[in-house]
């Protein structure tokens, strides 16, 4: 006989309990007991809208105009429709973010979208008037009314799905599937396949950024006392000019280095899923979903980089075999507690960064990067070029923090 038992459920529990039952739960009581995967998105994608709006930002100058003269132009005389349907649909993302996000924070709906609309709004004028100082960047009135109604859309997109319990469903979803406080975890897993699509040396080789750092810091410190630090540095490092067949013979990684590359480039997305993950079979499926997201990123990656007739070039026998390791390698830890899921992705992290920094830099990259360079794309390539050099050591920070709660679902 149940005494008084429900009075002894956790909040988790209890809540759990209500989705169980299709009792409703208000936004308030979600904000205070979850932290919502769609504020750290809002935050990287506005990141990612200011990189592609001031890239390369290289000749800041002082403009001979007044910085809101672009307001009172009429029309522009040149224009796309690429640029239309680009700018639109490019701040569409970031306001049905800030709505989610601002409603999981408990504000009303009428609240949330005036806020994100006028967020929306003042970051696209924001990024238009600074384009006034960099001479490779126009200003455009027309931007920023196409900006304004792309966060608009994205905002009434995401009103239509909180209307119709779209949100609500998800975040049943997400109770049955992720334990609670999971936000930073879920964002990481969604931004993997983001850095994969910038191309690499040996595939799910992120966080290459080392030899990127070194270069930085020989230019920076040349003709300086402190050059004589960097003379190793600049040794090791490829100039961008540098031909191919020269490259790849002056450093070449040793099979097993590359084996272990995919393996554990592999399991750190794995491992962290099983951080924030329920026990039992959706660990299973999750590991299956990161095979086939992480193999789908790379072939579209390669087709975009080298060509549609070479999608699936770094499908090489040593490739699929270490593919086969760390999906294999992968399902027998999906077993393992959440507290030693971090402890091994925190070793697989620590392998992976040390591995990939003394990966030789893509022979191809200089080739390919000119074709991105010459197209449309540049802005958002780099973005992708960021996340995958960032990833490996915002995780490593992440699955830290976990290990240093006392409770590791918080």
């Amino acid at each position: 006989m149940d005494t008084g038992g429900a009075s002894l459920r956790t909040p988790e529990q209890r809540r759990r309990r209500a989705w169980r039952a299709d009792v409703p739960v208000v936004a308030s009581e979600w904000s205070t007991r979850h932290r919502s995967s769609a504020v750290p998105l809002a935050w990287l994608y506005g990141g990612l809208v200011v990189y592609a709006s001031l890239y390369p930002f290289l000749g800041w100058r002082v403009p001979p105009v007044g910085p809101f003269d672009f307001l009172l132009l009429g029309w522009p005389r040149w224009w796309t429709w690429f640029d239309v349907v680009s700018n639109l649909l490019g701040y569409l993302p970031l306001g049905f973010l800030l709505f989610v996000a601002l409603t999981r924070s408990g504000r009303s709906s009428g609240a949330a979208a005036a806020l994100a609309c006028l967020g929306g709004t003042l970051l696209s004028l924001t990024m238009e008037v600074l384009q006034n100082y960099l001479p490779h960047r126009v200003s455009s009135n027309v931007d920023l009314v196409l900006n304004a109604l792309g966060t608009t859309a994205g905002v009434a997109i995401g009103a239509a799905l909180q209307g119709r319990g779209g949100i609500a469903r998800w975040q049943k979803l997400r109770d049955r599937w992720f334990v609670d406080r999971s936000a930073g975890g879920l964002a990481l897993l969604v931004l993997w396949p983001v850095g994969l699509l910038f191309p690499t040396a040996v595939p799910f080789g992120l966080g290459h950024v080392l030899g990127r750092i070194q270069s930085l810091l020989v230019d920076v410190l040349q003709d300086t006392p402190m050059a004589s630090w960097t003379e190793g540095w600049a040794a090791a490092t490829t100039p961008p000019g540098t031909p191919v067949a020269a490259s790849t013979h002056a450093h070449t990684l040793a099979p097993s280095a590359e084996l272990a590359i995919i393996v554990f480039g592999l399991l750190a997305p794995c491992l962290i899923a099983f951080t924030i993950a329920i026990p039992g079979w959706r660990r299973v499926v999750l590991v299956a979903g990161a095979v086939v997201l992480g193999t789908a990123t790379l072939t579209l990656s390669t087709a975009l980089n080298f060509g549609p007739a070479h999608a699936f070039a770094w499908t090489t026998h040593a490739a699929l075999d270490a593919l086969a390791i760390g999906g294999g390698a992968a399902m027998l830890l999906s077993f393992v507690p959440r507290r030693v899921a971090a402890g091994f992705g925190l070793i697989a992290l620590t392998a992976l960064v040390m591995l990939v920094a003394q990966a030789p830099a893509d022979p191809y990259f200089s080739q390919s990067l000119q074709g991105w360079e010459q197209g449309r794309f540049i802005r958002f390539h780099g973005a992708a070029q960021w996340v995958g050099w960032v990833w490996p050591y915002a995780a490593l920070t992440y699955l830290l923090v976990r290990l240093a709660a006392r409770d590791p679902s918080g």
